[in-house]
């Protein structure tokens, strides 16, 4: 009977091991910035190198996002234990530890560093290395604490993928992924003060100076819309310099507008509900709008 325990109890265990180190990966962040640096990839100009090139340099930047969101959960372990959002984290609980979370963080930075060195080059590697030093250290060790401007400066971070990509595929900086960067970058701030916005008070408990804390709701609700209209323009952009067709230019426009109402209707008619319907929004929003990007090269 004590074999067939064992036997049972196994695999669950191992099963649950696995989920505390796939979550502290944020799986479904690193997914929306393997695609945006694929959107990256595919917008480049042609180049002779082979799909499995470009799907090992994308599973070598994921590798590194994913080091980084792990190092994060490391140096926010105290502040995520008094937030409700973040309070069930594997770290946080001590379901993993700090030693066993930052060997895995190693491991994944090797592989990727390695991974980018044999199939992308040293440019890309360099910029992907710095993109996480730029998250997991100046933002989350810094930033984070010491300003509420954090999430505005440290965005810069989550930002590069598209550039990631492109670099991956030319091995040079250019104008065009400079672009997708400032989209991304003016697309942060009013997502994340979105969340900021509801859960202001776990970030009051935490004792991190996020906006609506620092400078109340009404503050950051206006700051919000001056970011929604600013990405509204920036997105405009691609089709200026023809980087892209109309295709593009229709779903962002319509994509803009409807970002752009709902943070009015945020600041008209203001409720934690509605702050995290906008959250949602805005990830849905990111998504579509890199689709569209994607899709436009092909359609026109």
């Amino acid at each position: 009977m004590k074999t067939l325990s064992i036997n049972h109890i196994a695999p669950v265990s191992l099963w649950s091991i696995t989920r505390n180190y796939i979550a502290i990966c944020k799986a479904k962040v690193v997914l929306m910035l393997v695609i945006t640096a694929w959107v990256g990839i595919a917008l480049a100009p042609e180049t002779e190198r082979t799909w499995f090139a470009q799907i090992m340099s994308l599973i070598g930047i994921g590798s590194l996002a994913a080091a980084a969101a792990a190092i994060n959960h490391v140096v926010d372990r105290e502040i995520d234990q008094k937030m409700a959002r973040t309070r069930h984290r594997p770290v946080a609980t001590e379901r993993l530890s700090v030693r066993h979370a930052l060997v895995f963080a190693c491991v994944l930075t090797v592989a990727g560093i390695s991974v980018l060195l044999v199939w992308s080059n040293v440019l890309c590697t360099i910029l992907t290395f710095m993109a996480l030093l730029g998250y997991a250290v100046v933002y989350t060790l810094f930033l984070k604490r010491a300003t509420p401007q954090n999430i505005v400066i440290g965005g810069l971070a989550g930002a590069m993928p598209p550039l990631l990509g492109w670099v991956s595929e030319t091995g040079q900086l250019d104008a065009e992924p400079l672009l997708l960067v400032m989209i991304i970058f003016a697309w942060t701030p009013p997502h994340f003060w979105a969340l900021a916005i509801a859960r202001r008070n776990d970030y009051k408990r935490a004792n991190v100076p996020m906006l609506p804390v620092t400078h109340g709701i009404e503050f950051t609700q206006i700051c919000m819309i001056v970011y929604t209209v600013v990405l509204a323009l920036i997105c405009v952009v691609p089709y200026l310099i023809s980087m892209s067709g109309w295709f593009y230019l229709v779903c962002s426009s319509i994509l803009n507008i409807w970002f752009i109402i709902k943070s009015l209707s945020l600041y008209f008619w203001p409720s934690d509900e509605k702050a995290m319907a906008l959250f949602r929004f805005s990830i849905s929003h990111l998504l579509l709008l890199f689709i569209a990007l994607f899709a436009d090269k092909w359609i026109v």
